[in-house]
């Protein structure tokens, strides 16, 4: 597939993840399978425009940074998405994958990092979890986990122990804006000693939620 259709290309500090802050440019895919209660993206979800993966690249490197995101809706839900992701990181891009963890990672080239959003019960899509995706994950890459409530966090807890996955890769630990008190989600996080990283979306404190952001 040498083209994808596309909500989106712009250039702005990475809100999340451990590059948090440094000037990104950001892919917004269209499209996504998932209907999360708390999805900031809707917009994502259908329009875009097709684009040649040769001009994306394009387009990215007019804004000399070397660090790039692939991010949605769900990028993985259109299959160029792989194809995209390669050919950055052979033109020399830091490439960074914002996945929902629903969607198979096996095939995303391994220099890339995968940054993979398991879904909290809050988000109303537990059940397209696709666990088997831990067995792909390396060192560098990143689990997140969205925190709404008490039972977000529980259940997050939980399956951190279940799947070990301390040993597997970096955790982070994300509020819901507007639904889980930040400051309450970090004292509960140094009270259980959990070795996650907390995270608050700086993009949001920085521009609220304006699109392109």
């Amino acid at each position: 597939m040498n083209f994808l259709r596309i909500t989106e290309i712009f250039y702005s500090l990475q809100g999340e993840s451990n590059t948090v802050g440094i000037p990104t440019v950001f892919i917004r895919l269209t499209g996504c399978p998932l209907r999360c209660t708390y999805c900031d993206t809707a917009y994502a979800f259908t329009g875009g425009e097709k684009v040649a993966i040769t001009d994306i690249i394009a387009q990215v490197a007019e804004y000399g940074t070397k660090y790039v995101t692939v991010t949605g809706g769900e990028p993985l839900a259109q299959v160029g998405c792989i194809e995209l992701i390669k050919q950055l990181l052979d033109n020399g891009f830091a490439v960074s994958l914002e996945t929902s963890g629903a969607l198979d990672v096996s095939k995303v080239d391994a220099r890339a990092i995968k940054v993979l959003d398991f879904k909290t019960p809050s988000s109303g899509e537990l059940s397209k979890n696709l666990y088997q995706n831990i067995d792909f994950l390396k060192l560098q890459d990143q689990i997140k986990f969205v925190i709404g409530n008490d039972e977000d966090y529980e259940w997050s807890k939980e399956l951190m122990v279940k799947h070990k996955l301390y040993d597997v890769c970096e955790i982070l630990f994300s509020p819901v804006m507007g639904l889980q008190n930040p400051t309450e989600l970090a004292e509960k996080i140094l009270r259980d000693r959990l070795q996650v990283r907390f995270q608050i979306q700086l993009h949001k404190l920085l521009w609220d939620n304006a699109q392109g952001k």
